[in-house]
Protein backbone atom coordinates (compact mmCIF):
# COMPACT_ATOMS: atom_id res chain seq x y z
CA UNK A 1 0.00 0.00 0.00
CA UNK A 2 2.59 2.63 -0.71
CA UNK A 3 2.25 6.10 -0.81
CA UNK A 4 1.95 8.15 -4.97
CA UNK A 5 4.09 11.44 -5.05
CA UNK A 6 1.23 13.61 -6.38
CA UNK A 7 1.29 17.38 -8.13
CA UNK A 8 -1.45 18.81 -6.20
CA UNK A 9 -4.62 20.07 -8.36
CA UNK A 10 -4.17 17.16 -10.61
CA UNK A 11 -7.34 14.82 -10.76
CA UNK A 12 -7.16 11.74 -8.06
CA UNK A 13 -5.81 8.54 -9.53
CA UNK A 14 -7.98 5.64 -8.82
CA UNK A 15 -6.95 3.98 -5.11
CA UNK A 16 -4.92 6.95 -4.93
CA UNK A 17 -6.29 7.67 -0.93
CA UNK A 18 -6.19 10.72 0.98
CA UNK A 19 -3.96 13.20 -0.47
CA UNK A 20 -1.35 15.24 2.07
CA UNK A 21 -0.50 18.43 0.77
CA UNK A 22 3.58 18.96 1.93
CA UNK A 23 2.88 22.79 0.78
CA UNK A 24 4.06 25.84 2.84
CA UNK A 25 0.96 27.71 2.14
CA UNK A 26 -2.69 26.84 0.67
CA UNK A 27 -3.93 26.99 -2.39
CA UNK A 28 -4.10 30.86 -3.31
CA UNK A 29 -8.02 31.88 -4.08
CA UNK A 30 -9.49 28.29 -3.05
CA UNK A 31 -11.85 28.22 0.12
CA UNK A 32 -10.70 25.84 2.30
CA UNK A 33 -14.03 23.75 2.00
CA UNK A 34 -12.78 23.22 -1.40
CA UNK A 35 -9.54 22.15 -1.29
CA UNK A 36 -10.35 18.52 -1.46
CA UNK A 37 -12.86 18.64 -4.10
CA UNK A 38 -10.41 20.69 -5.80
CA UNK A 39 -8.31 17.78 -5.56
CA UNK A 40 -5.64 19.86 -3.73
CA UNK A 41 -5.51 18.02 -0.13
CA UNK A 42 -7.21 16.67 2.53
CA UNK A 43 -5.08 16.94 5.41
CA UNK A 44 -2.96 19.89 4.77
CA UNK A 45 1.15 18.86 6.55
CA UNK A 46 2.88 22.28 6.05
CA UNK A 47 5.76 20.86 8.64
CA UNK A 48 7.03 18.35 5.75
CA UNK A 49 7.59 21.03 3.45
CA UNK A 50 10.49 23.77 3.43
CA UNK A 51 10.50 26.74 5.91
CA UNK A 52 9.81 29.71 3.74
CA UNK A 53 12.90 31.12 3.65
CA UNK A 54 14.03 27.74 2.24
CA UNK A 55 11.19 28.01 -0.55
CA UNK A 56 12.35 31.58 -1.53
CA UNK A 57 15.89 29.60 -2.29
CA UNK A 58 14.11 26.96 -4.19
CA UNK A 59 12.41 29.41 -6.41
CA UNK A 60 15.46 30.82 -7.55
CA UNK A 61 17.28 28.00 -7.98
CA UNK A 62 19.12 27.69 -11.68
CA UNK A 63 21.74 25.39 -11.62
CA UNK A 64 22.23 21.59 -10.29
CA UNK A 65 24.99 23.09 -7.67
CA UNK A 66 22.04 25.51 -6.69
CA UNK A 67 19.74 22.48 -6.64
CA UNK A 68 21.78 20.30 -4.33
CA UNK A 69 22.70 22.93 -2.01
CA UNK A 70 18.99 23.39 -1.20
CA UNK A 71 18.35 20.13 -0.89
CA UNK A 72 21.06 19.75 1.76
CA UNK A 73 19.57 22.04 3.32
CA UNK A 74 15.80 20.76 2.96
CA UNK A 75 17.06 17.17 4.59
CA UNK A 76 18.94 19.33 7.62
CA UNK A 77 15.08 20.79 8.63
CA UNK A 78 14.04 17.12 8.17
CA UNK A 79 16.31 16.33 10.50
CA UNK A 80 15.07 18.18 13.53
CA UNK A 81 13.21 16.10 15.83
CA UNK A 82 9.52 17.27 15.63
CA UNK A 83 9.96 16.74 11.87
CA UNK A 84 11.43 13.65 11.68
CA UNK A 85 8.84 11.81 14.00
CA UNK A 86 6.32 13.12 11.26
CA UNK A 87 8.26 11.65 8.51
CA UNK A 88 8.50 8.27 10.90
CA UNK A 89 4.89 7.93 10.78
CA UNK A 90 4.26 8.69 7.25
CA UNK A 91 6.76 5.82 6.60
CA UNK A 92 5.21 3.72 8.62
CA UNK A 93 1.55 4.68 6.89
CA UNK A 94 2.74 4.01 3.90
CA UNK A 95 3.06 0.30 5.15
CA UNK A 96 -0.58 0.15 6.08
CA UNK A 97 -2.45 2.14 3.89
CA UNK A 98 -2.92 3.94 0.22
CA UNK A 99 -2.36 7.70 0.31
CA UNK A 100 -0.55 10.43 -1.47
CA UNK A 101 2.03 13.87 -0.93
CA UNK A 102 2.14 16.32 -2.76
CA UNK A 103 3.01 19.85 -4.03
CA UNK A 104 2.04 22.69 -6.36
CA UNK A 105 5.20 22.33 -8.63
CA UNK A 106 5.07 21.06 -12.24
CA UNK A 107 8.46 19.70 -12.44
CA UNK A 108 8.97 16.91 -9.59
CA UNK A 109 12.85 16.38 -10.29
CA UNK A 110 12.96 20.37 -9.16
CA UNK A 111 10.60 20.20 -6.19
CA UNK A 112 11.13 19.78 -3.06
CA UNK A 113 8.79 16.52 -3.13
CA UNK A 114 11.63 14.81 -4.75
CA UNK A 115 13.60 15.04 -1.96
CA UNK A 116 10.87 13.92 0.38
CA UNK A 117 9.86 11.17 -1.57
CA UNK A 118 13.82 9.82 -0.68
CA UNK A 119 14.07 11.02 2.41
CA UNK A 120 11.10 8.87 3.04
CA UNK A 121 12.36 5.75 1.27
CA UNK A 122 15.46 6.25 3.45
CA UNK A 123 12.96 5.58 6.40
CA UNK A 124 11.18 2.41 4.77
CA UNK A 125 8.48 4.02 3.24
CA UNK A 126 7.01 2.34 0.05
CA UNK A 127 6.08 4.32 -3.14
CA UNK A 128 4.04 3.18 -6.45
Amino acid sequence: MPIRVVRLGSPRLPGEGLRLGTVRRPPRGVPKSEFAKRDFYDVWLPGLSPSPALVAVAHRVQSDGAWQAFARKYRAELNKPDTARWLDLVAALSLQTNFSLGCYCENEERCHRSVLKKVLAERGAEFC
